[in-house]
């Protein structure tokens, strides 16, 4: 639900960038070869699992959705700039390390543009 005429862009912005770590995430899988010995199946189960429950909150501005997501993202963050530092900068990491920080980023300015109203005070 959103509680404020802002909230529109931020919800925008955060369903983007969530769409942008989900491509981000299923290209590197493949991109620039994928890993031998391991199955596709369980690397994109491993990747994708923990962020698919937040695409209805996500899409809907839900904010305790958003508030769950961005724990779950921190994650992502972590793991992409360890990949990005042991790889000296190659390209996957370095993108999702960006994607992951503004989709945190908008998800904390989302749920500040949308707390709710209390009382009829305007925020």
């Amino acid at each position: 639900m959103l509680n404020n005429p802002k909230a529109r862009a931020t919800l925008r912005a955060t369903a983007a960038l969530y769409i942008g770590v989900l491509a981000t995430l299923l290209i590197t899988t493949f991109y620039p070869a994928p890993v031998e010995g391991v199955s596709i199946t369980l690397m994109l189960a491993v990747k994708l699992l923990p962020l698919l429950p937040f695409a209805i909150p996500v899409f809907r501005g839900h904010n305790r959705g958003y508030i769950w997501m961005s724990f779950v993202v921190i994650f992502y963050f972590t793991q992409a700039v360890v990949s990005a530092w042991l790889s000296e900068g190659a390209t996957g990491p370095v993108i999702l390390t960006v994607l992951t920080f503004l989709l945190f980023t908008v998800a904390m300015i989302h749920l500040k543009v949308n707390r709710p109203v209390a009382n009829g005070n305007t925020p």
